[in-house]
């Protein structure tokens, strides 16, 4: 094989995981961006951030609330999946002595959206139908207005989970530039503001956080999706275009 052979076969391995890892980290920055945006319509009616008229344990008598605060959540399982494919992207992209780190971030990612994509699916499928059909026993542990729910405790296990993915995915982009700087700092970033909000939160209120650092690490996570989707989107566009 002829040098420019393989200089070409070089380059249409490289531009593969380009042309990809573009399209996942711009869909995964923009269904976030719908899914943040629909989260914000259902305005929370419990929990440490409920403004007024909050509903009360049980919370069973918010059938009413059926489809608004629940639509967020089909979006959300869209994300989660773009958002692996994406993780994969990366892996795909990084070097191979530093594959380790991909790796174990991808397996993050992959914990994280079993978990969150189960919590989501639930709770659309099996609540609002419980709910209107009058067969309530044992909702008020799995209902989302529950701010001590199980709900409430799978979104803060699966997004600590996904900032563990945004810390080991950083360490894949030393380079110089200034993109794959801004890169490495958001996703690093993100997990120590991830593990800082714990700590304050936790000293601050202990086991009654109530929802306040589900919204915290949603928020913080959800940020890096969109901003770093849109860098990486960048990025993977010119692998694809230069193939190196």
């Amino acid at each position: 094989m002829t040098q420019e052979n393989r200089s070409a076969q070089v380059a249409i391995t490289a531009s593969t995981p380009g042309r990809f890892g573009y399209y996942s980290a711009l869909v995964t920055a923009i269904l976030t961006l719908l899914s943040f945006g629909f989260a914000l319509y259902a305005v929370p009616i419990s929990g440490a951030n409920c403004p007024g008229d909050c509903v009360e344990y049980p919370y069973l008598d918010t059938v009413g609330r059926f489809p608004r605060d629940f639509m967020w959540m089909p979006l959300a399982i869209l994300l989660l999946l773009s958002y692996v494919t994406w993780m994969a992207s990366i892996h795909a992209y990084a070097p191979n002595h530093r594959k380790i780190f991909s790796q174990v971030g991808l397996s993050f990612a992959l914990m994280a959206a079993t978990i969150l994509a189960s919590a989501y699916f639930i709770q659309f499928s099996v609540i609002p139908v419980s709910l209107m059909s009058g067969e309530t026993e044992g909702l008020p542990l799995l209902i989302q207005y529950n701010p001590h729910g199980v709900f409430i405790a799978m979104e803060e296990l699966g997004y600590l989970l996904m900032s563990l993915s945004f810390l080991f995915m950083a360490a894949l982009f030393t380079g110089k530039n200034r993109l794959e700087a801004a890169v490495r700092w958001v996703f690093a970033g993100a997990f120590a503001l991830t593990m800082v909000s714990l700590a304050a939160i936790s000293l601050l209120f202990g086991l009654e956080r109530l929802d306040r650092f589900e919204v915290v690490v949603i928020s913080i996570d959800w940020l890096v999706l969109i901003v770093n989707g849109i860098l990486l989107s960048i990025l993977f566009k010119r692998i694809g275009r230069d193939g190196s």
